[in-house]
């Protein structure tokens, strides 16, 4: 299936709650939703009296995302949701514009099945997981609590970018965001967490994320999965998206490594030397959907494409009618060939008839020649 959606509240939704915007979502005929983990503030506070003895799924009240806990003497980090809150424990909850608490992220993921919007979530822009940085430490706790709220509401996927080389090598760069992933996803399997970790290309040659690089490490590590930014990855290629078959090649490397698990972005796109300028609405750049549109009525792949253009949602239902216009025009010359074809293959009696005549019409021929030639 091929699912349409934007990243964000849709900017026509009269509500700005993530309730509001899946319902928007699919009343505008889409099915897929990216929600954006844009303001993430931690805080740290003691749990009230109410609250002990809960468990951070249970607390109404606030995001709780992890306890910190003494444990003779010293301070443990407790990621499992289903412990039970102590006397004396501390609480690291999370303020993130998103929603209050995990009953919430639960109501959301059954709104998306009843729906059928596919729900999904990106971390904040700004990342690195190449240094070892505070800036890294704050990316790394960034992803595993996206992980956690993806998963409580039975989002597919988790998107993250991984940042700048800086002062790095690419092989150094590649050989610190290896390591850094890898720990996540050790820590998302002893939490049994089920989304995947999607590894965005990037659209600048400054910025780690190039498809080989993304691919070399999903190759090495499960449960990571590429998400294609098509916009990123044509301003990167100085503008190499123009045809089909380009955007072929990119899709059929990815499900070498990946499968069916094909989660994509697209927008418009300004671009200089092989960097990305500015995102722009699909008709204001140089990235035609068309082309990408071609392939995908003739592959039918299982593939979500989030609009990232600044028109959101305008941009998703854009794509979406240009597709169903190309797979419509396939769909007519498709039967118009079939019509022509049986038009021209008799029935089989009257083929039949015919066998049968040809050799008569060939005898009485031949005796009436021989009648012309004996007079």
């Amino acid at each position: 299936m091929i699912r349409f959606g934007p990243a964000g509240i849709p900017l026509s939704c009269k509500g700005r709650t993530l309730k509001d915007g899946i319902e928007d979502v699919h009343n505008l005929g889409l099915n897929a939703m990216e929600m954006q983990m844009v303001r993430v503030n931690m805080i740290k506070r003691y749990p009230d009296e109410d609250e002990i003895g809960l468990t951070p799924l249970d607390v109404e009240g606030d995001l709780i995302m992890e306890i910190l806990r003494d444990e003779s003497g010293e301070e443990t980090l407790v990621t499992d949701l289903n412990e039970e809150i102590r006397d004396g424990d501390a609480l690291i909850t999370l303020s993130s514009g998103l929603v209050q608490n995990f009953h919430e992220l639960r109501e959301l993921g059954r709104m998306g099945r009843q729906l059928d919007v596919k729900l999904s979530m990106h971390t904040p822009y700004y990342m690195d997981l190449a240094s070892d940085s505070d800036l890294t430490g704050r990316s790394m706790d960034n992803i595993r609590w996206a992980g956690t709220m993806t998963h409580n509401m039975d989002g597919d996927i988790v998107v993250t970018h991984l940042g700048l080389y800086g002062k790095l090598s690419a092989k150094e760069a590649a050989e610190n965001i290896m390591e850094n992933v890898g720990t996540l996803m050790d820590w998302w399997g002893e939490n049994g967490l089920e989304p995947f970790l999607g590894l965005e290309t990037s659209g600048r040659q400054e910025v780690f994320g190039s498809l080989d690089e993304i691919l070399a490490i999903v190759d090495e590590i499960d449960k990571v999965v590429p998400v294609v930014n098509f916009a990123h990855l044509h301003a990167r290629e100085s503008g190499a998206l123009r045809e089909p078959e380009n955007f072929a090649e990119i899709i059929d490397r990815v499900r070498d490594i990946s499968g069916d698990i094909q989660y994509t972005h697209f927008s418009g796109v300004e671009h200089e030397a092989g960097n990305e300028k500015r995102v722009t609405p699909i008709k204001k750049g140089d990235l035609r959907f068309e082309p990408l549109a071609e392939y995908l009525a003739e592959s039918m792949p299982e593939i979500t494409i989030i609009s990232s253009s600044p028109l959101l949602e305008h941009d998703a239902m854009y794509m979406k009618v240009i597709f169903e216009r190309v797979f419509n025009k396939k769909v007519i010359k498709q039967n118009r060939a079939k019509s022509l074809a049986m038009e021209e293959e008799p029935v089989d009696g009257e083929a039949k008839e015919e066998e049968k005549q040809r050799p008569e019409k060939k005898e009485s021929r031949k005796k009436g020649g021989k009648k012309e030639a004996g007079k």
